[in-house]
C-alpha cells in the first residue's frame, strides 16, 4: 500500500508539470468502467488533441486521491453511492453530474463453470472459493454486502463471511481473482464476463436477490482548472459515438436494458450503508 501511495504521488507530480504545457484532463475513476474509459478516452484525444489522464481504482480510494491532492478534472465513480458521498464533500459540481451507463449485479464464474455454480448458495459451498470487493472503499463491494444481507439468513452470512478467501481493492481485481484462478467465483457486475468472455462467464442472480441496479455517474471536480474542457469529455460520453464504445463493451445504457436481462424492475442506484462489521478486519490480496 505505502508503494502504491508513493507511485501516485509521484505521477501527480510528473503530470503536474507537464499539465501546464499541453491540453490536458486527469479524471479519477472507478474501475467498473475501466476498458471502456479506456478507450473512450483514446478516442476523445484523437477527436481534439486533448491528453486524457486515468487514475483507476475502488471509487473510494480515488475519492480520497482526489481530495487529499486538489487536482482532477473529472470524478467518474463506479455507482451513485460515491457520487453521493463526493457531494456531499463538496468534491464536484453537481449541477455537471450525468449518468452514463448501468450495471447489474450478478456471480462470476470462470469460462465453463468447473464448480457447477448455479445459483447465490452455491456460494456457501465448502469447496467453493469466493471473494468480494472491499465493501469499505469499491461500490461493488457495497452492492455484494447488500446483496449477502438481504438474501441470505443470519446464518448463512457468518458462514460466507468464514469462508470468504479475501476483499479485493478494485472492480478490475474483482474481475480478476477469477480469471487467474485465485477464486471460483465473485459477487461482481454483469459486465465483468464481457470483458473477458475467454476466462468468464455470468450467473444470474434470481430478481429478488438483487435489491437495486446500480449506475454509473460522472461529474466535474471542483479542482478542475478547465471546466469546459472537462464538460466536452462528458457530453463526448454521452454522445452516439460514446455510447456506442460503452454498448460494445457490453454496458446497459437504460435502466429498461438493465430491467429486461434481470427479468424485473428494481430501483436504480441509491445508497446502502454496509454493517460496520463487514468492514473489521478487512484485507485484500
Amino acid at each position: 500500500m505505502v508503494k502504491k501511495v508513493l507511485l501516485f504521488w509521484a505521477l501527480l507530480g510528473l503530470w503536474v508539470a507537464v499539465a501546464g504545457a499541453e491540453k490536458r484532463l486527469l479524471i479519477f475513476a472507478g474501475s467498473a468502467s475501466k476498458p471502456a474509459t479506456e478507450e473512450a478516452a483514446r478516442v476523445f484525444e484523437r477527436r481534439t488533441g486533448t491528453k486524457v489522464d486515468l487514475v483507476f481504482g475502488g471509487s473510494g480510494f480515488v475519492l480520497s486521491q482526489m481530495l487529499l491532492s486538489h487536482k482532477g478534472d473529472l470524478y467518474f465513480p463506479g455507482s451513485s453511492d460515491y457520487m453521493e458521498l463526493a457531494k456531499e464533500k463538496g468534491a464536484v459540481l453537481s449541477e455537471t453530474e450525468r449518468r452514463v451507463v448501468y450495471l447489474v449485479p450478478a456471480i462470476i464464474v470462470a469460462r465453463g463453470n468447473p464448480k457447477h455454480i448455479r445459483g447465490l448458495r452455491d456460494l456457501l459451498r465448502p469447496e467453493v472459493r469466493v471473494a468480494i470487493a472491499n465493501p469499505e472503499g469499491v461500490c461493488l463491494g457495497a452492492y455484494a454486502v447488500e446483496v449477502l444481507e438481504k438474501s441470505l439468513s443470519p446464518e448463512e452470512v457468518r458462514l460466507f463471511r468464514k469462508k470468504l478467501v479475501n476483499y479485493t481493492g478494485s472492480c478490475a481485481k474483482t474481475a480478476a481473482v477469477v480469471a487467474l484462478g485465485a477464486v471460483d467465483a465473485v459477487l461482481g457486475w454483469r459486465v465483468f464476463a464481457l470483458w473477458d468472455p475467454e476466462h468468464l462467464e455470468v450467473v444470474k442472480l434470481k430478481p429478488q436477490e438483487v435489491a437495486r441496479v446500480g449506475y454509473i455517474p460522472i461529474a466535474v471536480s471542483r479542482f478542475s482548472q478547465n471546466r469546459k474542457l472537462a464538460e466536452d469529455f462528458i457530453r463526448f460520453l454521452l454522445s452516439e459515438e460514446g455510447r456506442a464504445i460503452f454498448r460494445r463493451h457490453g454496458y446497459f445504457m437504460s435502466p429498461e436494458e438493465a430491467f429486461a436481462w434481470l427479468g424485473e424492475k428494481k430501483p436504480v442506484g441509491g445508497r446502502f450503508e454496509v454493517p460496520r462489521s463487514w468492514l473489521e478486519g478487512a484485507h485484500e490480496p
